[in-house]
């Protein structure tokens, strides 16, 4: 039998949909494209917006038009927290909720009839799938160790749709490590939906320093990097951990949101821009080349133009290597989904070109600071002719050199930069990966 994924969202659900083809491989099936015939569809589905949710919809119609005969099963956020609404769809033959893998497989192998397999994840801890998912190149890899979110904040359905905050055992976590070095992998990123959250769960709990502080002394991987992590739980001891440690990336990425604090209020936000500041002033510091992304929403409800400005003002003002900027749009189910305030679809657009401009001026100086200096590149690719890859404080460099080096960390000299990457000059010898 042949499967096609299409997977919708973010890196958590991409990791989600490699789980899915590592399981479904061991069952003898074979991978296709999904713009091709299969025997069964899987949509792994997002529900951050309400365009998501039709997207999710739109692919299961184009999976029936592929193949009528096929299997077409839906899951992922959306079948987690909406199902009614996926199997009223005909095209739909099974809705399968998250943390239940078992259950895809035999939905996938025709070996149950169930239409919908969905469980109530904020009442159930469901067990995490932990394995190491490569989802760029073959360099690095993704480790999820944490699942769900307990924060609520008004703008987001996480919380319903992925469950009760839950971690994976430290010992797990080592052992998930030590595979992906015997397997090759030069770099590790420690991800997870509220990442902040983890340990709170376990039986005894495990602060998120403690798991720092034992990855740093037992990784066998020597670059990792951790996602994204409210600033209000980044906690002293936590910058402290990665700046001694030559093991993690000085890399942080912080989710600021708003730069206005009552727009933060409204948002359940758990800092104010302050707090942010203070934040990110801290790990500067510490790290003075540190890369700091953040996430900014543009036009939630009750965003006035003061507000923005404020937003502006506060991004313009600190040292962040990059942006990722969302136009805010409404989601079904969400506190914020009833307020009546809300900014104009024509002002949202505005704003939020004018923000990633700002972003895009911010992530070309950062790379211009490198200019001049040295740093440690892990090699992931060669496009037309020249090496890629990222620093450890996460700018992408080219430079030239033969394609042996892929997959080897090499130091190079920034020499110029084009838009936002480094050019730059191997000047050391590889330290060449095992196999």
């Amino acid at each position: 039998m042949r499967f096609a994924i299409a997977t919708l969202g973010c890196k958590v659900n991409q990791y989600d949909s490699a789980m899915i083809e590592a399981r479904l491989g061991a069952l003898g099936m074979e991978r296709g494209e999904f713009d091709q015939p299969a025997d069964v569809y899987i949509v792994n589905t997002c529900t951050v917006t309400d365009r998501a949710d039709a997207e999710s919809l739109r692919l299961a119609r184009r999976a029936r038009r592929l193949n009528p005969d096929a299997r077409v099963i839906m899951t992922g956020c959306l079948a987690q927290a909406n199902p009614e609404r996926l199997a009223q769809a005909r095209e739909v033959d099974a809705v399968v909720g998250l943390g239940r893998p078992g259950d895809l497989e035999q939905a996938a192998a025709q070996r149950n009839s169930a239409r919908v397999m969905v469980s109530n994840l904020r009442k159930e801890r469901a067990a995490i799938e932990l394995g190491a998912v490569a989802l760029e190149g073959h360099t690095r890899a993704f480790l999820k160790v944490q699942e769900g979110c307990d924060q609520f904040c008004t703008f987001c359905i996480v919380p319903f749709s992925r469950g009760q905050s839950r971690s994976v055992a430290p010992r797990r976590i080592i052992e998930a490590l030590d595979g992906l070095h015997d397997r090759g992998f030069r770099e590790a990123i420690l991800t997870g939906v509220h990442l902040g959250g983890y340990g709170g769960d376990l039986d005894p709990p495990v602060a998120l320093e403690e798991l720092l502080e034992m990855i740093a002394e037992r990784s066998p991987i020597g670059r990792l990097r951790l996602s994204s992590i409210d600033p209000e739980e980044l906690s002293d001891r936590a910058i402290a951990i990665v700046a001694a440690s030559e093991k993690f990336c000085p890399h942080f990425h912080l989710p600021l949101q708003a730069g206005a604090d009552e727009v933060l209020a409204r948002m359940r936000r758990r800092y104010n821009a302050d707090g942010y500041r203070e934040r990110v002033e801290r790990i500067v510091a510490a790290m003075p080349r540190a890369a700091i992304g953040a996430d900014v929403i543009v036009g939630f409800p009750g965003e006035s133009a003061d507000h923005f400005n404020d937003s502006l003002r506060l991004v313009q003002s600190l040292p962040l290597a990059y942006l990722h900027v969302f136009p805010y749009s409404v989601r079904a189910g969400t506190t914020a989904a009833k307020f009546a305030d809300r900014v104009a679809a024509g002002e949202i657009r505005r704003r939020a070109a004018v923000m990633r401009e700002v972003g895009e001026r911010q992530r070309a100086a950062f790379a211009a600071r490198l200019v001049g200096s040295c740093v440690k590149v892990l090699l992931e690719d060669q496009v037309e002719g020249r090496l890629r890859g990222y620093s450890r404080n996460y700018v992408r460099v080219v430079a030239d050199g033969p394609a042996d080096l892929i997959n080897s960390e090499v130091e190079v000299e920034g020499t110029s930069v084009a838009g936002a990457q480094l050019v730059g000059r191997i000047i050391s010898p590889p330290h060449v990966a095992r196999g």
